[in-house]
Parts: structure tokens; C-alpha cells; sequence
């Protein structure tokens, strides 16, 4: 079993990520997430595993700059999993420039850790289940994750929203591509997003979920406690976001509204990201076999 499928490794070797996500809504959705973290995360020393958290490339330096690094800064013990040898050396340089040591950073699968059961306080999931496009195989990342929680441990597993493709691509000019609306409507369709053209800024092969099948598969690997949050919220695709985001004090208000909105139902699904959080709660810890 590959960790990772041929076209999504070829895509992540480009470098698009690092062009996506060190601009204006690549800062949004760092911002929203890191909040999200700050106020779920158990207090350091705390183990965490960062599951495929090399994938995610923000400039230089890679995922282990924004995420990673960061809370081993703070004294969390990390360890940073990732299937792409790129990216975990990206990661290996920047801990060496930066002088913040991670607990580990190896190679492997979100489906079958290396890992003991019950070792991890926190397991983040901030990609993994975009490129798991088979239900089984997400169910599988997801049920690794529980595995290797301790109890009263706590999952972030993030998803990209079914209708993102389609309002990013009305935002970014993309619709008027026949193309593009033939990817759109096969994702709004089954929520599997495949791109048969050669254009890297129609992403890779992904799946994009509906809120609620996000959280009817965290109650099938076998949470019962878990939130749906949204991200960017509805705010991602606005005409003026730039406008408020390039002011300090309106930038302040504006995390602070998406935050109260974060849970809101109706507006789940236009967030362009989702995040769930789920911990591993007493009687579940009991239930394991």
C-alpha cells in the first residue's frame, strides 16, 4: 500500500502549496487553524503527532515552520509524520536553521502509524484526508489516530469543503473554463475531486467532504465527541476581504466574528476548510479492545 498516490506526490513537488498559502487566504486559514489549536490543544509538555503536516508547504521551510515548530517551541514534544521524503527534508532543514528540535521526523502512513497505542496526547490530521479519496481508507487514518490517543486525547482531522471548488472558482475567474466545470460538477457529484487536465492550479486528486459526512466518519472510526468547525467561514470568497484584512484592527474583528460563527450549521459548508476536533472520551477509552 503507497502512502501517498502517484499524482498527488507529483503535485506537491511543484511548489504550489507554498504559492497558495503564503498569500492572503493561505494566512486566513494558518490564522483560523492555529486559533483552533491554541484552544484545544492539552497544555505542553504534550506529545502530538503531526500527520502529514509536512504536505503542507507554507514558503520556505514547509509545514514544520508553521505548525510543528511553532508548538515544540512551546514546549510540546512533536512528532512529524509526512509520505513525501521532499517535505521531511524541507522539514529536517528548517528545524536545523531554526534551532527548534522536533521529537521525530520520519516517513509513514496516516493509516498505519509507527506508533504505540495510547501514546499521543494530540494527533493532528491537517491533511491526510484530503488525498485518502476511498471512504475505507480515510476510516482507516481515522481509526490509527484513535489507536494512538491516549486517554482523553484530542484529533484535529481537517477537510476541504464540497462546494470550495465551486466557489473558488467563481472568486478566482476559474468557471469560465468548460473544463473546470466538468471538475466541479463531478465534485459536487460524489465529493471526489480528480483534475485529468495539466493545469496544477486545479489541485490534485482530493476528496471534498460534506460537513456532515465528516462527522458521520469520525462516529464511524469510533468518536462520539466531535465538532465540526469552520475555518475560513463564508468570508474566504469575499469581495473586500483584502480591504479588511490589511487593517490590523479590522483583521482583529474579523478572526474574532469568525470565531462565534465557527460552529454555526448554515454556514459550514461555504467555509473552504473544515476542521474537526474529537477526543477520546472515558467510556470510549474503556471500549477499546
Amino acid at each position: 500500500m503507497s502512502p501517498i498516490a502517484r499524482e498527488v506526490e507529483k503535485y506537491y513537488q511543484k511548489g504550489m502549496e507554498s504559492e497558495r498559502l503564503s498569500g492572503l487566504l493561505g494566512e486566513l486559514e494558518r490564522l483560523r487553524t492555529q486559533a483552533i489549536l491554541v484552544r484545544n490543544l492539552p497544555p505542553a509538555p504534550s506529545v502530538i503527532l503531526d500527520v502529514g503536516g509536512a504536505a503542507r508547504v507554507y514558503a520556505v521551510g514547509g509545514a514544520a515552520r508553521v505548525y510543528a515548530s511553532p508548538l515544540a517551541g512551546q514546549g510540546y514534544r512533536v512528532h512529524l509524520i509526512d509520505p513525501v521524503e521532499l517535505h521531511l527534508q524541507q522539514a529536517r532543514d528548517h528545524s536545523a536553521k531554526s534551532g527548534v528540535a522536533l521529537a521525530s521526523i520520519t516517513r509513514g502512513d496516516a493509516r498505519s502509524l509507527d506508533f504505540p497505542s495510547a501514546c499521543a496526547d494530540a494527533v493532528l490530521l491537517l491533511g491526510p484526508l484530503y488525498h485518502l479519496a476511498e471512504y475505507a481508507d480515510r476510516l482507516q487514518a481515522l481509526r490509527e489516530a484513535r489507536r494512538v490517543l491516549a486517554p482523553h486525547g484530542v484529533l484535529f482531522a481537517a477537510a476541504i469543503s464540497r462546494f470550495a471548488s465551486l466557489i473558488d472558482g467563481l472568486s478566482s475567474g476559474y468557471f469560465r473554463d468548460a473544463e473546470f466545470r466538468k471538475i466541479v460538477a463531478a465534485d459536487l457529484a460524489s465529493g471526489l475531486h480528480r483534475n485529468p487536465t495539466n493545469n496544477p492550479a486545479y489541485f490534485t486528486t482530493a476528496y471534498f467532504h460534506r460537513p456532515e459526512d465528516l462527522a458521520a466518519e469520525l462516529r464511524d472510526a469510533g468518536f462520539s465527541d466531535a465538532q465540526v468547525l469552520a475555518v475560513e467561514g463564508p468570508v474566504w470568497s469575499a469581495a473586500h476581504l483584502q480591504e479588511a484584512w490589511s487593517d490590523p484592527a479590522e483583521r482583529k474583528n474579523l478572526m474574532e466574528f469568525l470565531a462565534l460563527i465557527e460552529r454555526e450549521p448554515s454556514v459550514l459548508g461555504a467555509s473552504a476548510h473544515l476542521i474537526a476536533v474529537a477526543r477520546i472520551a472515558p467510556a470510549e477509552d474503556a471500549a477499546r479492545p
